[in-house]
């Protein structure tokens, strides 16, 4: 089963920390939760304070980075394996997806140890002449973004599905 991250973080630099971070199964099983002790507002770039944080609703899923990381696992081992995680940013989401999956020196047993670059993946399909799908403008936020991913897929794997049912 695919499951289709992504995340928020506070700036594109390699010092990047974790603020949010969204799964979105394609039977639609959905994880999400809002860090709140992985960074300061001052590790933010601008953009992320004016579009990302405002956002947050840290009352409702707010958790330290420890109660992350047991949510995530949990929801993890509730789904049948192997899970494959796909991202349209993998080179920035999977090191942040690592930093909660990964946990006293254990990887999830159900869980592909490398991740799906989707971006690679949608050209394939689209390749195919399926469909003219065209890529949404995502909204900065980590539980819509990887809806809208999983949507994407979903409807070019339907697409892609009609050219070969037509074909």
């Amino acid at each position: 089963m695919k499951l289709f991250l992504d995340c928020e973080f506070t700036q594109l630099t390699r010092d990047a920390k974790l603020v949010s971070l969204a799964l979105v199964s394609e039977a639609s099983h959905e994880f999400y939760v809002e860090l709140t002790d992985t960074y300061r507002v001052e590790d933010c770039s601008d953009f992320v304070i004016q579009n990302v944080l405002p956002q947050l609703d840290v009352a409702s899923h707010g958790q330290i980075l420890v109660e992350a990381q047991a949510s995530l696992l949990a929801f993890l081992s509730s789904l049948e394996g192997p899970l494959e995680i796909c991202s349209d940013a993998p080179d920035w989401d999977w090191d942040l997806f690592c930093q909660l999956a990964y946990v006293n020196h254990r990887w999830p047993a159900n869980v592909a140890n490398s991740p799906t670059n989707l971006i690679l993946l949608f050209r394939h399909l689209q390749a195919d002449d399926i469909c003219d799908v065209t890529l949404p403008e995502l909204p900065h936020h980590a539980l819509l973004d990887a809806r809208l991913l999983a949507d994407l897929y979903r409807r070019l794997i339907a697409g892609s599905n009609r050219g070969i049912e037509h074909g």
